[in-house]
């Protein structure tokens, strides 16, 4: 296991998504429609603000005051106090709040893609995502087959490697838009 993920600005931020399986869900969870170091600084600012962030306080907790505290955790504090909330309900229901039963239950890549597609706000692009960090930074063997063939998060191993990761996606989402736009038109 990674001591630190540099995934965002601060140290004490990185080490928590490494050490907490439950601060990486809800890191993932928030990494929409924001840069990756708001979207993983999410846990800990939620740990600094309700004192725990284990699946019953994330469940039972009213996230939204949290979320909306300034400054605000995402930029869409109500729709992703909600989304953090379902993740710390299914994980609690499913997985009895242990987050990394995810993937330690996971038989195979087919049973950890299945479960990582039922966590609520991840879709293809999160689960390929998540497969890679799984995969490469905590040596999850079933996650492997998921990783996919362009640079992840998975791949970032230090405030550098973020840099790098950041500029490979710019260019990597703005090829898949010129393909996708391409292919309309046919």
């Amino acid at each position: 296991m990674p001591e630190r993920l540099y995934f965002t600005g601060s140290d004490e931020a990185n080490a928590l998504i490494a050490a907490d399986p439950m601060a990486l869900l809800v890191g993932f969870a928030l990494d929409q429609q924001v840069s990756v170091q708001k979207a993983f600084s999410g846990p800990s600012v939620l740990l600094e603000r309700l004192g725990a962030i284990d699946a019953a306080t994330l469940a039972s907790a009213d996230l939204e005051a949290a979320f909306r505290e300034k400054p605000a955790v995402h930029r869409y504090p109500g729709a992703m106090a909600k989304r953090v909330h379902d993740l710390a309900v299914h994980l609690s229901e499913q997985y009895d709040g242990e987050a990394d039963r995810v993937w330690t239950d996971a038989a195979d890549s087919a049973e950890l893609r299945a479960n990582l597609a039922a966590l609520p706000g991840f879709g293809e692009m999160k689960v390929k995502a998540l497969a890679g960090v799984l995969a490469k930074q905590f040596d999850v063997e079933s996650a492997r087959d998921l990783v996919p063939w362009h640079p992840t998060l998975g791949d970032v191993d230090s405030p550098e490697g973020l840099a790098e990761y950041q500029a490979a996606k710019r260019i990597h989402k703005a090829e898949w838009s010129k393909a996708r736009a391409g292919d309309s038109r046919g």
